[in-house]
């Protein structure tokens, strides 16, 4: 005899009600209801996450919950926007467990208080092939403010925040691989961790609308989002890739392995805001992202032309033809 598996009604109401935000009607209908602030328009943004793709079988309930929601948090921190609630879609594969989703929600209930992104509704399905979410989060910006990826400006400074490289390293050091024996078990856990539980830099929303001609966060690798953001704004650029801020886990690395800066820079899953600054306005833009305790680095500058961003290092250039992983 099969064990007796709650209904969805009974998952709802015992995994995801106790999380819901305001406008979600405690989950009770099949709508949720959100009214936007007085002068301040919507911003929506989606990701879908596929076990196996996007997190791996063994990966703990908790940090795929943590990751499915940080990595649409961050969409909305590069756009200047505060986090307002979000939707969540779970598709259980046919082994689920209760106590899998019990974790599950825990570390999503986590997130959110700590993302300040209520959970407005969504749906749960069982379906046959591997567990995949698909988040839709909602954030609101002072309307006409939201910052775009489309407009960054020739003489712009390019500027990232924290460390860039961590996520890739991390994901390849859970396949053992021969540079991982040289660092420390410290080095290993930090890594391992910001591969898991992106942090979101949605503290810096307001110092991006008041200085940043365009932004986008670093999810599919450095070069390849580079690349992409001045693309669309009809600019290149060139990185001094000395200055690409590294953690001391990730330059451990490096020095061990050199051909690592190939990964660190093509590498994805740094969730960090990647954006252009004009050079007067750096100074009070490094202060205001200090006061809510996140590093900026100035890493090159935008310029004219088209082309794909060059990368300077040891008096060697190079342009990454495939800078970012891609689904296809």
């Amino acid at each position: 005899m099969s064990p007796h598996r709650s209904s969805e009604d009974d998952l709802i109401a015992r995994y995801f009600a106790p999380m819901a935000g305001e406008g979600a009607l405690a989950l009770k209908d099949d709508a949720a209801s959100y009214t936007p602030r007085l002068g301040y328009d919507l911003v929506l943004t989606t990701d879908a996450l596929v076990e196996g793709g996007h997190f791996l079988p063994d990966d703990p309930p908790g940090s795929v919950a943590r990751k499915a929601l940080g990595v649409n948090v961050s969409d909305l921190a590069a756009k200047g926007a505060e986090p307002r609630g979000f939707l969540l879609s779970l598709a259980l594969p046919e082994n689920w467990t209760e106590e899998w989703l019990a974790a599950f929600a825990k570390g999503l209930q986590t997130a959110a208080r700590d993302f300040g992104c209520p959970l407005l509704g969504g749906d749960t399905v069982k379906a046959r092939g591997p567990l995949t979410l698909t988040v839709t989060a909602l954030g609101d910006v002072p309307s006409g403010r939201m910052v775009r990826r489309t407009n960054a400006q020739a003489g712009d400074l390019i500027c990232v925040t924290g460390t860039i490289g961590d996520g890739a390293l991390g994901l390849d050091l859970r396949f053992s691989p021969a540079w991982g024996a040289e660092l420390s078990p410290e080095e290993r856990s930090f890594l391992i961790d910001r591969n898991r539980h992106p942090q979101p830099r949605f503290a810096l929303a307001a110092a991006l609308r008041d200085h940043a001609n365009a932004a986008m966060d670093v999810s599919d690798g450095l070069a390849g989002d580079l690349a992409k953001m001045l693309r669309v704004s009809g600019v290149t650029g060139v990185v001094e890739t000395a200055n690409v801020p590294l953690s001391p886990a990730a330059a451990h690395a490096v020095a061990v392995e050199p051909r690592l800066t190939d990964r660190v820079v093509t590498g994805g899953d740094d969730y960090e805001i990647l954006c252009t600054v004009p050079p007067e306005n750096y100074e009070n833009f490094v202060a205001q992202a200090a006061r809510v305790g996140i590093a900026l680095t100035a890493i090159g500058h935008v310029v004219s032309g088209d082309g794909l961003p060059l990368f300077r290092a040891g008096g060697h250039e190079r342009r990454y033809e495939a800078g970012s992983f891609s689904h296809f």
